[in-house]
């Protein structure tokens, strides 16, 4: 019977160990030594213009190693009304939601704050959630009772309608920030015009491109072209010019193209039609420098330019691409 009496007040004794943490006044305990607490705060992003009945939500995430443990009685009391500087503020605690992670060496508590504002004004005045103090005891040492602080948020609470005149510029809460604007239709049109912007330069990396890495630019032209640009400009590098062409011709074609089945030629490869003048002056000056040196033809004094501009053209066609005849006379 005596022991089942001393068991029974060991039983009520710890029971009430916490409640009489709870009489304690937290403001007057020790803080806790630097190292056992660390916190992560989640506050909300909009720091004023809250009115009556808005809701702010915060979550505290604190983390303590042993040998402290949380009082759980010093958490904040649903319902509890805020102060300010000792003076209600008109914000009470609407909700409280804990949860803990229990390890070897730590705690780890999620705490969910929910508040409530019940005050209006005519003005925009200052207030702030917290601090909020909380018990921590020793685990070995039930004499070391200890508090940490959760620091405070402090917030603006606007009125619900303003009376009289009122200049913006001298009422700016340096907690609102810079008031930005919406800039999600310049961004719309920023992209599209990046992506054309895109497009564009493909386009014209296609369009005057010497490399092979895009498709359809490892045609033979292109392959005269590269060749014709590094020629040199005497006798010898024009023959080997015009060689180059006739060989690309004759790949084009996969035939020996000559002056007299030009028109075959254009039936099987039309792309190539609106140079049909300047590959007739090709032709005529293929005879001048391989079989009549006396013959006649409209090239002009620099033959060696016009043919890298003649390859050029003849590249472009290859690729799908019309060029403009650089001499408008109709050639039969």
């Amino acid at each position: 019977m005596t022991k089942f009496i001393r068991f029974i007040c060991l039983a009520c004794t710890l029971c009430l160990a916490p409640l009489s943490a709870v009489a304690i006044d937290s403001q007057n305990l020790p803080d806790i030594k630097e190292g056992f607490v660390t916190i992560e705060t989640i506050d909300p992003t909009q720091r004023v213009g809250y009115t009556v009945g808005d809701i702010i939500e915060r979550e505290v995430i604190l983390t303590i190693k042993a040998p402290y443990k949380l009082v759980e009685t010093s958490l904040p009391i649903k319902g509890y009304e805020k102060r300010y500087r000792g003076q209600l503020i008109g914000i009470e605690l609407k909700n409280i939601h804990h949860e803990k992670d229990v390890h070897q060496d730590y705690t780890t508590h999620h705490i969910k704050l929910a508040y409530q504002v019940f005050t209006n004004s005519v003005v925009a005045k200052n207030a702030a959630l917290g601090p909020e103090y909380l018990n921590l005891i020793n685990a070995k040492n039930s004499q070391d009772l200890v508090k940490y602080r959760i620091p405070s948020l402090d917030i603006a609470i606007s009125p619900l309608a303003i009376f009289g005149a009122v200049k913006v510029e001298n009422n700016m809460s340096p907690m609102l920030g810079p008031l930005l604007m919406a800039d999600d239709r310049e961004k719309q049109w920023l992209k599209v015009a990046l992506g054309m912007l895109a497009i564009s330069l493909l386009g014209l990396l296609y369009i005057l491109g010497v490399h092979t890495w895009l498709p359809r630019m490892g045609g033979p032209f292109a392959s005269a072209y590269r060749t014709l640009r590094k020629t040199p400009n005497s006798a010898e590098g024009l023959k080997q010019a015009v060689s180059k062409l006739h060989q690309s011709f004759n790949s084009t074609a996969t035939m020996s193209i000559f002056s007299d089945n030009l028109d075959a030629f254009l039936v099987k490869r039309p792309n190539f039609s609106p140079l049909k003048y300047e590959i007739q002056q090709f032709f005529a000056l293929s005879r001048h420098v391989y079989f009549e040196p006396n013959a006649t033809h409209d090239i002009g004094n620099n033959p060696s330019k016009w043919l890298v501009q003649f390859a050029r053209r003849c590249r472009d066609c290859e690729r799908g691409l019309t060029p403009t005849p650089l001499n408008t006379k109709a050639g039969t």
